[in-house]
């Protein structure tokens, strides 16, 4: 994100918005109040097309904005989700700390195969497998990453996944990890034991008796 961000207030006059854009060359700016809070946003569009006398009038309100905790991969769903080209980005207070635009995104998920792989190698997968990570194969083509190998349990593989989609630059995750056999069989086998009761014939209002 750009954490220098032009902005207005809701009594800037339409032609200070107007020289604002124009002088920045940007599409749009956040209105603020007095709390350094996104009240809205004004945008070209709205400058073609109305004509009202302060930044408070011209705004679409509530603004569409995106949490500085949220990943990329999210702001860029909500881009195209809500069809803006720029997103205010606000603190847990909703207070502006910068501004991502699709040009910004575009740069991430521009990120070369080999960085994503590395960071997929070395950051998440001890963190997602501990000692287990060597089982573990990643591959990645065009922001696409495949994971290949055995995982000691289902939710080693979750997080995995979970983690690797929150690298910048990775687009799509495919799973293609196998659960240990080891650790399958003994959950199967512990299922059966607890699951399966066998009672001889006996009347509904008794207890079952015993096998003889």
């Amino acid at each position: 994100m750009t954490d220098s961000v032009v902005s207005v207030v809701p009594a800037t006059p339409f032609s200070g918005v107007a020289q604002l854009l124009a002088d920045h060359d940007i599409s749009g700016v956040p209105v603020l109040d007095e709390d350094d809070r996104v009240v809205g946003v004004v945008s070209e569009s709205d400058l073609l097309t109305q004509r009202e006398p302060t930044a408070r009038d011209l705004m679409t309100a509530p603004a569409v904005t995106v949490h500085a905790e949220e990943t990329v991969a999210e702001a860029a769903r909500l881009m195209v989700r809500r069809g803006v080209e720029r997103l205010p980005v606000v603190d847990e207070e909703e207070r502006l700390v910068g501004m991502v635009t699709r040009r910004d995104l575009l740069r991430v998920f521009l990120r070369p195969d080999a960085e994503i792989r590395r960071r997929v190698r070395e950051e998440v997968m001890p963190v997602a497998l501990g000692p287990g990570a060597d089982e573990v194969d990643v591959h990645v083509l065009d922001g696409v990453v495949t994971l290949h190998g055995r995982v000691r349990r289902q939710g080693h593989a979750r997080t995995l996944v979970g983690l690797t989609e929150q690298v910048d630059g990775v687009v799509a995750v495919v799973d293609r990890l196998s659960m240990d056999e080891d650790a399958m069989g003994f959950a199967s086998t512990a299922r059966s034991t607890r699951e399966i009761t066998w009672c001889p014939p006996h009347r509904q209002d008794e207890p079952c008796p015993p096998e003889l």
